[in-house]
Protein backbone atom coordinates (compact mmCIF):
# COMPACT_ATOMS: atom_id res chain seq x y z
CA UNK A 1 0.00 0.00 0.00
CA UNK A 2 1.44 3.36 -1.03
CA UNK A 3 0.82 6.35 1.17
CA UNK A 4 -0.21 9.61 -0.41
CA UNK A 5 1.30 12.06 0.03
CA UNK A 6 4.61 10.25 0.47
CA UNK A 7 6.04 10.51 3.99
CA UNK A 8 9.48 11.40 2.64
CA UNK A 9 8.08 14.47 0.87
CA UNK A 10 6.25 15.61 4.00
CA UNK A 11 9.39 15.21 6.11
CA UNK A 12 11.38 17.21 3.53
CA UNK A 13 8.90 20.08 3.84
CA UNK A 14 9.11 20.22 7.67
CA UNK A 15 12.61 18.99 8.46
CA UNK A 16 12.08 16.01 10.76
CA UNK A 17 9.52 13.31 11.47
CA UNK A 18 9.17 14.47 15.06
CA UNK A 19 8.26 18.03 14.04
CA UNK A 20 5.97 16.76 11.29
CA UNK A 21 4.01 14.52 13.66
CA UNK A 22 3.66 17.26 16.26
CA UNK A 23 2.64 19.88 13.70
CA UNK A 24 0.05 17.64 12.04
CA UNK A 25 -1.37 16.42 15.37
CA UNK A 26 -1.70 19.95 16.72
CA UNK A 27 -3.40 21.17 13.54
CA UNK A 28 -5.74 18.16 13.46
CA UNK A 29 -6.83 18.86 17.04
CA UNK A 30 -7.41 22.49 16.08
CA UNK A 31 -9.52 21.49 13.06
CA UNK A 32 -11.60 19.05 15.15
CA UNK A 33 -12.14 21.60 17.91
CA UNK A 34 -13.29 24.30 15.48
CA UNK A 35 -15.63 21.87 13.74
CA UNK A 36 -17.14 20.89 17.08
CA UNK A 37 -17.58 24.51 18.18
CA UNK A 38 -19.26 25.55 14.92
CA UNK A 39 -21.23 22.34 14.47
CA UNK A 40 -19.58 21.74 11.11
CA UNK A 41 -19.62 18.18 9.83
CA UNK A 42 -16.29 17.22 8.29
CA UNK A 43 -16.31 15.01 5.21
CA UNK A 44 -12.70 13.93 5.90
CA UNK A 45 -10.77 13.14 9.04
CA UNK A 46 -8.99 16.12 10.63
CA UNK A 47 -5.64 14.31 10.35
CA UNK A 48 -6.09 13.93 6.57
CA UNK A 49 -6.93 17.62 6.23
CA UNK A 50 -3.84 18.59 8.25
CA UNK A 51 -1.56 16.33 6.19
CA UNK A 52 -2.91 17.81 2.96
CA UNK A 53 -2.29 21.31 4.32
CA UNK A 54 1.36 20.44 4.94
CA UNK A 55 1.72 18.84 1.51
CA UNK A 56 0.20 21.80 -0.35
CA UNK A 57 2.22 24.32 1.66
CA UNK A 58 -0.78 25.86 3.38
CA UNK A 59 0.55 24.71 6.77
CA UNK A 60 4.18 25.43 7.54
CA UNK A 61 6.36 25.18 10.60
CA UNK A 62 6.94 28.56 12.20
CA UNK A 63 10.66 29.16 12.60
CA UNK A 64 11.87 30.29 16.01
CA UNK A 65 15.17 32.13 15.92
CA UNK A 66 15.63 31.64 19.66
CA UNK A 67 15.57 35.35 20.46
CA UNK A 68 13.07 36.38 23.07
CA UNK A 69 12.31 39.85 24.33
CA UNK A 70 11.69 39.77 28.07
CA UNK A 71 8.56 41.66 29.10
CA UNK A 72 10.45 43.24 32.00
CA UNK A 73 12.54 45.32 29.58
CA UNK A 74 9.48 47.12 28.22
CA UNK A 75 9.45 50.66 29.56
CA UNK A 76 6.32 52.75 30.19
CA UNK A 77 5.64 55.44 27.60
CA UNK A 78 5.28 58.29 30.09
CA UNK A 79 6.14 59.05 33.70
CA UNK A 80 2.40 59.00 34.50
CA UNK A 81 2.18 55.42 33.26
CA UNK A 82 5.12 54.47 35.48
CA UNK A 83 3.51 56.07 38.54
CA UNK A 84 0.19 54.39 37.80
CA UNK A 85 1.96 51.03 37.59
CA UNK A 86 3.71 51.60 40.91
CA UNK A 87 0.49 52.48 42.73
CA UNK A 88 -1.36 49.51 41.29
CA UNK A 89 1.34 47.13 42.50
CA UNK A 90 1.34 48.51 46.06
CA UNK A 91 -2.43 48.60 46.55
CA UNK A 92 -3.10 45.05 47.73
CA UNK A 93 -5.46 45.79 50.64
Amino acid sequence: MMLYPPMAELVDKIGSRYLLVNLVARRARNIAQKAEETGEILDRKPISIAIDEVYTGKLKLKEDNGEEEPAAEAEPETAEDAEAGETEDTETD
